[in-house]
């Protein structure tokens, strides 16, 4: 079971990554000024960043107990995540793919070049 604080551990150790507050003061965490995840107020579930609808769509019918939605997020590439239900593994793959989205290209291009294709790859 993953915690709010893997959550931040494995976010800020990507490169360039910082957290602020967000949305009613929940934690979120960028790359720049570009967000890629962000601790709900209910303090048991995240929201990532993922290539498309299509990959939403694919995450959300895989399990519906550890991947869903809400209207707010209709439309967007963006996929809400239960702790409860992650190990830290997969989150850590969840955070660095929302993360490759966001980061700047040289940044990025850093990051894989240092890690061979990297975590989450």
């Amino acid at each position: 079971m993953a915690t709010e604080e893997d959550v931040r551990r494995i976010a800020l150790s990507l490169p360039e990554t910082s957290e602020r507050p967000s949305y009613e003061g929940t934690p979120s965490f960028r790359t720049k000024r570009k967000a890629f995840a962000r601790i709900r107020g209910d303090g048991d579930s995240l929201v990532v960043f993922v290539a498309s609808v299509e990959e939403k769509e694919e995450l959300l019918a895989s399990d519906s107990r550890k991947f869903f939605t809400t209207p707010h997020y209709d439309g967007y590439p963006a996929v809400l995540v239960r702790f409860a239900e992650t190990d830290v593994e997969e989150l850590t793959e969840l955070l660095t793919d929302s993360w490759r989205l966001a980061a700047p290209k040289r940044v990025l291009a850093a990051f894989e070049a240092g890690r061979g294709g990297g975590v989450g790859r």
